[in-house]
């Protein structure tokens, strides 16, 4: 399948990055190259390091890179394991990282993969195909308590409750295995104002289904546990977030590495030592102008941090 992919952000990713033509960088997120065509095409001796987990992502590069795979290591993996990565490859440092957080616009728009509440499909959800927790797992399989969890924390979900309580009374009948059954018992659990809201009832509920699937949060925050080690010094490392549970995990990495003090507020002098180790690139986020948003909607919740290695 051919995929109209946009990468959002490119323009302020690419700034970000400072990029140095005899530089190493590692896209983190892959997905179909449209960041890491543009990053290559800067560089003359440096390289690139992309990692992906879909392998659907790592099959498809070699022709959207082509003419530059000589420059490029292409790694089936995920971006929370990024110490075991560069380690594998014999790299030391690298001089930027970009991470493009979330679901990608291809594997939204392959119904197969069950990540879309508007196609009926199995329920699958996976960005690894071949890892072994799928959305029918978690939907059928977790306990009512555990979903109602999972449905306030990573979606925000008000009506966790009732949704939780629908989906666990339907699996007793039989298990739930399509995202279109899904998406109509959160539906119908949900009260008529709510249904009649601009955005579609099952949005939150896929999405914290999703994150749990994949683990998300979890790789956020080993990735921003690894990130700044990995970085040379004068590197930058640029995260783009779609939701706030993501952004705040960003955000809070980055203040502290910039903050470097760790004395309580009332202390009138610091004794801890701490220096800083990044300064901020821009106090806050990047965001998509209007003629990104009129050819990209799927850019408007985008957010772009970046912060540089002292």
């Amino acid at each position: 399948m051919e995929y109209a992919h946009k990468p959002v952000l490119l323009a302020e990713c690419l700034d970000g990055l400072n990029i140095k033509p005899d530089g190493i960088y590692l896209d983190g997120t892959l997905g179909r190259a449209g960041h890491s065509l543009e990053i290559v095409r800067r560089l003359t001796t440096g390289r690139l390091i992309a990692v992906d987990r879909d392998k659907a992502a790592l099959d498809a590069a070699p022709a959207r890179l082509e003419g530059y795979m000589d420059k490029v290591a292409l790694v089936r993996g995920n971006f929370g394991d990024l110490r075991a990565i560069l380690t594998s490859l014999g790299v030391g440092g690298v001089d930027g990282m970009l991470f493009d957080l979330g679901v990608s616009s291809p594997q939204l728009d392959d119904a197969g993969r069950g990540f879309s509440y508007l196609q009926d499909a199995p329920l699958d959800m996976r960005m690894d195909q071949s890892a072994p927790l799928t959305a029918r797992d978690v939907v059928n399989g977790w306990s009512r308590e555990e979903l109602k969890r999972i449905l306030w924390q990573y979606g925000e979900e008000r009506y966790s409750g009732p949704i939780a309580a629908a989906v666990a009374r339907a699996r007793e009948t039989a298990p739930i295995e399509t995202t279109g059954q899904l998406a109509e018992l959160i539906r119908s659990a949900m009260p008529a104002k709510a249904r009649r809201e601009k955005q579609h009832p099952a949005k939150r509920s896929f999405q914290a289904i999703r994150i749990a699937v994949n683990d998300e949060l979890g790789e956020v925050e080993r990735m921003l546990g690894a990130a700044l080690d990995a970085l040379n010094p004068g590197g930058r490392l640029a995260v783009i977030s779609f939701h706030s549970l993501e952004d705040r995990l960003v955000k809070t990495a980055y203040g502290e590495w910039a903050k470097g003090c760790t004395c309580p507020p009332d202390f009138p002098v610091c004794v801890c030592g701490g220096k800083p180790r990044v300064k901020l690139v821009g106090r806050r986020p990047i965001t998509a102008g209007e003629r990104e948003l009129e050819e990209n909607p799927r850019a408007r919740s985008a957010r772009l941090r970046i912060a540089e290695k002292l």
